[in-house]
């Protein structure tokens, strides 16, 4: 796997939540800097050294709703 993509949204709790697309990782953070930390340390731990993806990517998804 060359690259892995994270589909990060604002958690309802503050800050944001982040999960893997096709792989079953999740973590959060209180800010982006936290955020990304924790995307790299959940990564890390979830793969071994030979199969870590070389880029990390962060799709950020904001839902906006709009009454009529």
């Amino acid at each position: 796997m060359s690259e892995i993509i994270f589909q990060v949204e604002e958690s309802p709790e503050g800050g944001f939540e982040a999960h893997a697309l096709g792989v079953s990782i999740f973590t959060d953070g209180e800010d982006m800097e936290q955020l990304k930390a924790n995307v790299k340390e959940a990564v890390a731990a979830h793969f071994d050294q030979d199969t870590m993806p070389r880029v990390i990517r962060l799709h950020f998804v904001k839902e906006i709703v709009i009454a009529a």
